[in-house]
C-alpha cells in the first residue's frame, strides 16, 4: 500500500517505479479521484462550520423571542444535517475507490534492483560450494520411491495430485531438518520461535498483500478463514495495528509451519516430486525494523538462510531478482538457489525480501521515533525462507545419494537422527 501523500508529491516518481515493473502509469487516475474526495472534505468542513454557526444563533434567537428567526435557523440546521450524510457517502466511496486501486498495485522496486521482464534478468551476486557432478545422478522422487519412503500414489488416493506421503527415516529426516533450522535461527541469529495460527482471516492476508490480488492462489475454508500460504502471514501480523517503540526494534520471529498453496498457474510445471506441492513445510523468518535498519537486516536475514546450506554442505548461489521477477510486496528480493545434481541445475530454496513500509501501511503498524514523542512512522517488514524444508530434503537426497540408492545423512543432522547415518530402503 502507498501513502497517497507520496503520490501527490511525487507522481512522476511513482509512475516511473511502476514502469520499472512493466506497468502503465496510474498517478493521474489516482490523483483525479483523490481530488474529488478532497473536494468533499472541503464541502463537509464548510457544512460543519455553517451548522455550528447556525446552532449558536438559534440560542440567541430564542433568547430574543424571535420565533421567525429561530424557525428559519432550525430549518437551516436540519437541512445541513440531511445533506451531510450524502456528502460523507460520496467522499467515502471515492476514498474506498482509491484504496481498492492501491491495494492491487505492487511495491516500487528499490533503485539498485536490476531491470528486466522476468527471471532471465536476475543477477548472480555470489556462489558457494562446488556443484556436485554425479554419475547417473537420480532425482529425489526416484530415490525416495526406491527407498519405499516417498509415496505419491497413496497421497493421491487421499488428496489428489501435488501431495506426498513421507514414511520412515525420510519423514524423520524432514523433521530433523526443520529442528536444525529452528535451533540455528534461534540460537545463533536471535529469532524468537513462534507456533502461530495456520488459519487466518481476510485482514491478515490483506495486511501482507496476498488479498485481494492473489485470491486464486489461496485455499479458503467454508467459514471465514484461509489456510496460510506461508508463515510470513501469521508472523508479520503479530504486530498488526501496533505502535511500537524504536528501542524494541528490530523484532525477529521464526516458525516451522505447514504451508498451503493452490499453485494456480503452475499447470505442467514440476508435476513430479516435491518441488511444487499444495502442502509443504517451511521455516520462515520475519523481521520488523525501522527504515534505517531494513537494508542491513535484509543482508543479515539472507546470510542466516545461506548459513543453513553451508552447515549442510549444499552448494548454492544467491541471486538478486529483477524488477519483472519480484514478488508483489517486495522492494528487493534475494533468491537462494541450491544445486540439485539429479536435475543438473540450481533451484530456488529461499526468497528473502525487504518490503519497506508496503505491508506496514496495509497493517497500520508504526513505531514512535526515539526522542520525538509525537513522531510516529510506519515500520519496515522483511520476510524470508530459512529454508523451505521439503526442498531442503530434496537437495540433501540428491546431493548425498550413494551409488546403491541410499542417502547419507549430513553431519549437521546426525544429532537429530538418533544415530542414523544412512537412509536405506525399508525391509
Amino acid at each position: 500500500m502507498f501513502d497517497i501523500r507520496y503520490i501527490r508529491e511525487n507522481p512522476d516518481a511513482f509512475d516511473a517505479g511502476l514502469a520499472r515493473r512493466g506497468l502503465a502509469p496510474r498517478a493521474g487516475e489516482i490523483l483525479a479521484i483523490d481530488e474529488e474526495a478532497r473536494k468533499y472534505t472541503v464541502v463537509l468542513n464548510e457544512m460543519q462550520e455553517k451548522r455550528n454557526a447556525a446552532s449558536k444563533l438559534i440560542g440567541q434567537a430564542k433568547a430574543k423571542g424571535d420565533d421567525a428567526e429561530f424557525n428559519r435557523l432550525r430549518e437551516e440546521v436540519e437541512s445541513i444535517k440531511s445533506q451531510m450524510p450524502v456528502a460523507e457517502d460520496i467522499q467515502k466511496k471515492k476514498q474506498d475507490e482509491i484504496r481498492d486501486i492501491l491495494s492491487t498495485i505492487p511495491n516500487i522496486p528499490a533503485e539498485d534492483v536490476p531491470e528486466g521482464e522476468d527471471e532471465a534478468a536476475n543477477v548472480e551476486i555470489r556462489k558457494w560450494g562446488e556443484p556436485k557432478r554425479l554419475n547417473d545422478a537420480k532425482e529425489h522422487f526416484d530415490l525416495g520411491e526406491a527407498l519405499g519412503q516417498m509415496d505419491f500414489e497413496t497421497a493421491a488416493k487421499m488428496s489428489g495430485s501435488r501431495f506426498v506421503l513421507l514414511k520412515g527415516q525420510l519423514a524423520r529426516l524432514e523433521r530433523a531438518i526443520a529442528s536444525f533450522m529452528l535451533d540455528l535461527h534461534t540460537g545463533e541469529f536471535g529469532y524468537t520461535e513462534c507456533n502461530p495460527p495456520l488459519l487466518v482471516k481476510d485482514d491478515a492476508l490483506y495486511g501482507t498483500g496476498q488479498l485481494p490480488k492473489f485470491t486464486e492462489d489461496l485455499f479458503k475454508t467454508t467459514g471465514e478463514h484461509w489456510l496460510i500460504p506461508t508463515a510470513e502471514v501469521s508472523l508479520t501480523n503479530i504486530v498488526n495495528g501496533d505502535i511500537l517503540t524504536e528501542e524494541e526494534l528490530p523484532l525477529r520471529f521464526t516458525a516451522w509451519t505447514p504451508c498451503f498453496r493452490s499453485e494456480a498457474g503452475s499447470a505442467g510445471r514440476d508435476t513430479r516430486g516435491m518441488i511444487r506441492l499444495h502442502q509443504f513445510s517451511k521455516v520462515e523468518l520475519v523481521s520488523i525494523t525501522t527504515p534505517d535498519q531494513s537494508k542491513d537486516e535484509h543482508e543479515r536475514m539472507t546470510g542466516a538462510a545461506e548459513e543453513v546450506l553451508k552447515r549442510l554442505d549444499l552448494p548454492f548461489r544467491t541471486m538478486v531478482l529483477s524488477t519483472g521477477d519480484m514478488g508483489f510486496g517486495a522492494q528487493k528480493t534475494y533468491d537462494i538457489e541450491v544445486w540439485l545434481p539429479g536435475q543438473g541445475q540450481y533451484r530456488e530454496i529461499s526468497s528473502c525480501s525487504n518490503c519497506g513500509d508496503f505491508q506496514a501501511r496495509r497493517m497500520n503498524t508504526r513505531y514512535r521515533v526515539a526522542g520525538e514523542k509525537k513522531k510516529i512512522n510506519p515500520v519496515h517488514t522483511l520476510n524470508g525462507s530459512g529454508l523451505a524444508v521439503g526442498r531442503t530434503l530434496v537437495a540433501i537426497m540428491e546431493n548425498y545419494q550413494e551409488a546403491d540408492g541410499s542417502v547419507a545423512v549430513p553431519d549437521a543432522l546426525k544429532p537429530y537422527m538418533g544415530g542414523v547415518e544412512k537412509i536405506e530402503a525399508l525391509k
